[in-house]
C-alpha cells in the first residue's frame, strides 16, 4: 500500500474551498479522508494523465497499474508522451471517482521515470491482462514502462465543494 504507508505519515492536510481559502484538518478526520481516497485506487484502473509539450499540457486516457508498492503505467515507445516525459518527467493524474449518482476526484501530482530494467519490465507485464493485445513480449522494442511517483494529492469527495490536499 504505497500511497497509505507515506499519507499515514502526516500530520495535518488542508481543506480548501473553490476560492482557495483553507483550514487544516485534525488527524481523526484527516485518517478518514486518507482511507476514503486509497480506496478509490485498484490494481487496475483508467485515468486521465496530463503531461507537457513545450506550453501545451497534454491530456489523455491511460491505465494506471498499482504494483508492488508503487504506481506504473504502459505505453509505446514511439507515443507523445515517452518523449514529453523525457523533456520534462513532471505529470498530474486525475482519477474520476463517483459515490451514488455524484462525481469528484483524485489528483495526484508528481514525477515520471522511464524504467529499462528488463525484470521491472517483465513483472509488470505479468500484471497487465491487456498486455499481449500490444507487445509481444517485454523485451519488445515497443514496450515503454513508466513509474510514477506522486508527491501530493488533492481530492473532490463526491458532492461536495471543498477540496482536500496533502503532500506524500
Amino acid at each position: 500500500m504505497f500511497l497509505k504507508i507515506f499519507l499515514i505519515s502526516l500530520s495535518t492536510i488542508t481543506n480548501k474551498n473553490h476560492k482557495g481559502k483553507g483550514s487544516v484538518i485534525m488527524n481523526d478526520k484527516m485518517s478518514k479522508v486518507k482511507d476514503e481516497v486509497w480506496n478509490y485506487f485498484k490494481d487496475s484502473q483508467y485515468i486521465f494523465l496530463a503531461t507537457s509539450e513545450e506550453n501545451q499540457p497534454r491530456v489523455r486516457p491511460v491505465t494506471l497499474i498499482y504494483f508492488d508498492k508503487k504506481f506504473w503505467f504502459t505505453t509505446g515507445s514511439n507515443d507523445n508522451k515517452v518523449a514529453q516525459i523525457q523533456k520534462n518527467p513532471k505529470i498530474e493524474f486525475c482519477l474520476m471517482v463517483k459515490k451514488e449518482d455524484r462525481q469528484g476526484y483524485v489528483r495526484g501530482t508528481g514525477l515520471a521515470k522511464i524504467v529499462k530494467g528488463k525484470e521491472q519490465k517483465g513483472k509488470i507485464a505479468k500484471q497487465c491482462d491487456f498486455f499481449s493485445d500490444f507487445w509481444e513480449s517485454p523485451d519488445d522494442p515497443d514496450y515503454t514502462l513508466i513509474e510514477l511517483s506522486i508527491n501530493e494529492i488533492e481530492y473532490l469527495k463526491p458532492n461536495e465543494i471543498n477540496v482536500c490536499k496533502f503532500k506524500i
